[in-house]
């Protein structure tokens, strides 16, 4: 198969595990003891398997895409019926609240990512190895990349440090501020990006440009703009990445890790998976929920519809833009064209997300395929940097011609011609850079959180409120549980 960092479960065990033998005589009684969390990191081999079992969590962010696309103005929830998945409905409406079962899923896998990589935090200066900050490197990568996941989505979370959290610690640690979490962020991927090589021993593996991307992402979302644009300035000068030349071939199988590919989730089908636990997954469980229903016919395989794109993101495409025949699969003209069938669900537009859609499978594939499609996820694209790159230097007022100069070269792609350059600037290049965003990256999670982070959201999604909906509800098991320590986000 095509994946190459094979992300297992590992079996490391928090509490410390006693195996005693049967006998009556206590001073003579045998005692085995188990490696635990406690006497782990001994040898390199120990922190490369925690690592992977870090890496694991990375899976579980096909939620956070499939999300950040319901919950903005690109697509509607779908689905079976309106009681199919109530928290997808709910958050599609933007009448979702502290209980939630799919923000609790959020909630607890991305913490599940913090506590693996701050076990390994925990335990750096255990033992020492050769190649150990490139190990601690991706370490801090990840905590950053889980980190910044919550962070977006619920604001302030609580922060330990290098360690794992323990039982009674919700009680006892307050919810750090926002300006906090990132700050931890940026701590991270600084040093990430000062030890990380620039290219990656496994694909799919952190690397400096994963973590310079990042960085300058997060200095973004904080409207740190200078610092962004000198971030994503530094990775665009090492000539790593480039945009490929056909933009369709980077959601099919052979653009995966491809040249435009800066940080890409792995996944693979050939492990079963069931509805009984999703985050065990291996496949890319957001795109069997995205598929046409009941379809058969040509290239593509069922879902379960949902997640449709409107007609209002349809008709941003202008005339010759390439991009939309791959973001978009209208289903009635493919149907007449191929005679494929398919069913129709819940809010059906018409419309599927094309890239992250089932396509035909191999004979290896296992278990449920609607649950372990191979497809991965494009987290951070080439063509993402030069866009953010492009907004840094307008909206900090830095330089508009370097701006227009990164929007055209993805305008460029987009068109195959020079004809459809901007050359604006100010305010009217800055509409222009994030529409350009909204086109190139639809269908990919990251347009709900645009519209927040500029201040547009309400004007673009139905039912958004202001001084409310820019965050989502703490879990109410988590507020709880906290006795009082956390306060529920405004408006929840």
């Amino acid at each position: 198969m095509k994946k190459y960092l094979f992300i297992t479960l590992i079996s490391i065990t928090i509490f410390s595990t006693v195996t005693i033998s049967c006998s009556d005589d206590f001073v003579d009684r045998p005692i085995e003891y188990s490696i635990d969390s406690e006497n782990y990191f001994n040898s390199k081999s120990d922190y490369d398997n925690a690592l992977i079992a870090a890496y694991d969590l990375l899976q579980t962010t096909y939620l956070n895409a499939l999300l950040g696309e319901i919950a903005s103005d690109n697509t509607l929830a779908g689905g079976e019926s309106q009681s199919d998945t109530p928290g997808f409905q709910q958050i599609d409406d933007m009448i979702h609240t502290p209980v939630n079962s799919n923000l609790k899923n959020l909630w607890d896998w991305m913490f599940a990512g913090v506590q693996r990589a701050n076990y390994i935090l925990e335990f750096k200066d255990k033992t020492d190895f050769q190649g150990k900050n490139q190990v601690i490197g991706e370490a801090r990568f990840l905590r950053a990349y889980y980190h910044f996941e919550l962070v977006k989505w619920f604001g302030g979370i609580p922060l330990k440090g290098d360690a794992r959290f323990s039982s009674g610690d919700e009680k006892i640690i307050p919810r750090s501020s926002v300006s906090e979490v990132y700050a931890s962020i940026e701590a991270d991927l600084i040093f990430a990006s000062q030890n990380l090589s620039a290219t990656a021993a496994q694909k799919g593996r952190a690397t400096k440009g994963a973590a310079l991307a990042l960085l300058g992402k997060a200095y973004l979302y904080q409207n740190k703009y200078a610092q962004a644009a000198t971030t994503f300035e530094s990775l665009i000068g090492t000539s790593s990445y480039s945009l490929v030349s056909d933009y369709n071939t980077i959601f099919e199988n052979a653009g995966e890790n491809g040249l435009e590919s800066v940080f890409e989730v792995q996944y693979t089908d050939v492990e079963g998976a069931g509805f009984g636990c999703l985050q065990c997954s291996e496949g890319n469980v957001a795109v069997g929920f995205s598929g046409p229903r009941n379809y058969s016919g040509d290239l593509f395989t069922s879902g379960f519809s949902f997640n449709v794109p409107t007609q209002k993101v349809v008709n941003a495409f202008e005339a010759g833009d390439r991009r939309e025949a791959v973001a978009i699969l209208d289903i009635e003209a493919w149907a007449t064209a191929t005679g494929a069938t398919f069913g129709k669900g819940y809010e059906h537009t018409g419309f599927f997300n094309r890239k992250y859609i089932p396509r035909k499978r191999s004979a290896n594939a296992q278990g449920d395929l609607n649950l372990t499609n191979p497809n991965n996820y494009r987290a951070i694209r080439y063509a993402d940097v030069l866009l953010m790159a492009a907004e840094a230097y307008n909206r900090g007022g830095i330089d508009d011609t370097k701006a227009r100069g990164y929007l055209n070269q993805v305008r460029r792609r987009a068109f195959g011609d020079l004809n459809h350059d901007i050359s604006s600037s100010g305010a009217a290049l800055t509409d222009f850079i994030l529409a350009e965003r909204r086109l190139e990256l639809v269908g990919e999670g990251h347009r709900f959180f645009d519209l927040v982070r500029t201040g547009k959201a309400a004007q673009e999604i139905t039912g958004f409120t202001v001084n409310k909906n820019e965050l989502f509800p703490i879990p109410i098991e988590e507020i709880q549980f906290a006795n009082g320590n956390w306060q529920q986000n405004p408006g929840y």
